[in-house]
């Protein structure tokens, strides 16, 4: 979340840069909550001071000549009705910081200066291209054409699951787990990534700290919670895992960067997406991702945005997949970033460039939320780290991009040559 001081004392500057991002913030509610929380807290404070020098009275009418009872019950009315108004000024508090508190878990985090104004994705800005399209002496069919033939059922997802699933069979399985092992390959070997295995299934206060509740809780799979204290919420991400490892955490500065990647199947409901590429295996309930975390000093962050798009770019690169990298406007920018790089790779069977990978830098936003912390050594504080995440890549859509790159006229899939150590000597999908 956002510094909540500073945004009780800025809220008209914070209002400003959050209309980058299309979001409004309600200024008069934050400064009305906040005069009143310090009005509250001024007679709270006040009540302490009168309780405390009542509390001496009892010594000085003892000192007057009366009993050591006498001077307490003499007292004890006058320090009953403190009490009394102690507490409701307590309660209000915690209520307005209560109020405040769920206002700051709403906001965004702030986009960095460098993004441009837009408000979707077509207003976002091309920053550099790699490799050319392929030029085809026939028409080049989708991934869906392609794939119903080669292994790629999702009739068979329907029946099993419903829309937005699919069964892979085959050739086509074995290149989905080549890509997955390529990828991991690739950021722990060249890039060094730690690999890491964490659980599909966490409890909401993970989800928490890396922005995903309370706002897209409808964008979740959760537990049935009347089975369980607390329910379970499958990972739309494995940024969640990854980068809760540092949760409630005070490292020490030699430790930073921490550099993690994995690979784990990815849930979402796609609540807000209801219409959008029900076609294929763009946009599906559950897909794979290998994905990369960093925890960085805060004045390493932005270096650290650059280096992780380069390597979510290599992968490309090795598979000689043409693709483009915009940075994205205010409009389009995630809730917890401040600044986001997508990569997007050239899709034949669409003509079009499709996302495959975004790459962000969230500053202390997330950090603040898990209170992941390392101790300054100038200092010997603690203060908060940056937390980035990005996909290296989302496996499904690299498979898509492959099928479609890589097809003949007759419907077949030639592998490319920084996967054929990865498929048993297949060199051919047909």
């Amino acid at each position: 979340m956002l510094d909540p001081r500073f945004v009780r004392e800025n809220p008209e500057q914070v209002a400003e840069l959050l209309r980058k991002k299309k979001f409004d913030l309600n200024v008069e509610e934050i400064k009305s909550l906040e005069s009143e929380r310090k009005t509250v807290q001024a007679s709270a404070q006040n009540l302490r001071a009168e309780k405390k020098q009542a509390s001496k009275q009892v010594g000085q009418l003892i000192g007057q000549g009366l009993s050591v009872d006498e001077a307490k019950a003499q007292v004890a009315e006058q320090l009953s009705k403190i009490d009394s108004q102690l507490a409701e000024a307590e309660v209000r508090e915690q209520a307005i910081l209560s109020a405040l508190d769920e206002i700051m878990l709403g906001l965004p985090n702030l986009p960095h200066e460098s993004v441009a104004d837009g408000d979707s994705e077509d207003d976002n800005v091309e920053v550099r291209t790699w490799g050319t399209p392929r030029e085809f002496t026939f028409e080049p069919k989708d991934h869906v054409d392609l794939g119903e033939k080669l292994g790629l059922d999702f009739d068979a997802g329907a029946k099993l699951s419903g829309s937005r699933f699919v069964v892979m069979r085959n050739k086509i399985a074995r290149l989905h787990r080549a890509l997955a092992q390529f990828m991991l390959d690739v950021q722990t070997g060249e890039h060094g990534y730690e690999e890491c295995y964490t659980p599909y299934l966490v409890h909401g206060h993970a989800l928490r700290g890396t922005g995903q509740l309370p706002k897209f809780e409808a964008d979740l799979f959760k537990t049935n919670a009347e089975e369980q204290e607390q329910p379970h919420y499958l990972i739309p991400t494995s940024e969640v895992t990854l980068t809760n490892l540092v949760a409630d955490s005070i490292l020490e500065a030699d430790q930073l960067p921490i550099k993690l990647t994995g690979h784990t199947p990815c849930f979402r409901s796609e609540a807000g997406s209801y219409g959008r590429d029900t076609r294929g295996m763009i946009r599906q309930h559950q897909f794979d991702k290998v994905e990369m975390v960093r925890i960085v000093h805060p004045e390493q962050s932005f270096e650290a945005l650059e280096e992780m798009t380069g390597n979510a770019e290599a992968v490309l690169q090795k598979l000689d997949l043409p693709y483009r990298v915009v940075a994205l406007c205010g409009g389009d920018l995630g809730f917890g970033a401040t600044k986001t790089y997508d990569l997007e790779v050239w899709l034949p069977g669409q003509q079009k460039f499709r996302e495959i990978s975004s790459v962000s830098n969230c500053l202390d936003f997330q950090a603040r939320r898990m209170q992941a912390r390392f101790r300054n050594p100038e200092t010997g504080k603690p203060e908060l780290v940056h937390t980035l995440n990005g996909s290296g890549l989302a496996v499904g859509r690299a498979m898509v991009a492959v099928m479609e790159n890589y097809q003949d006229e007759q419907g077949r899939i030639h592998v490319p040559e920084a996967l054929k150590p990865y498929m048993g000597g297949i060199e051919i999908i047909e």
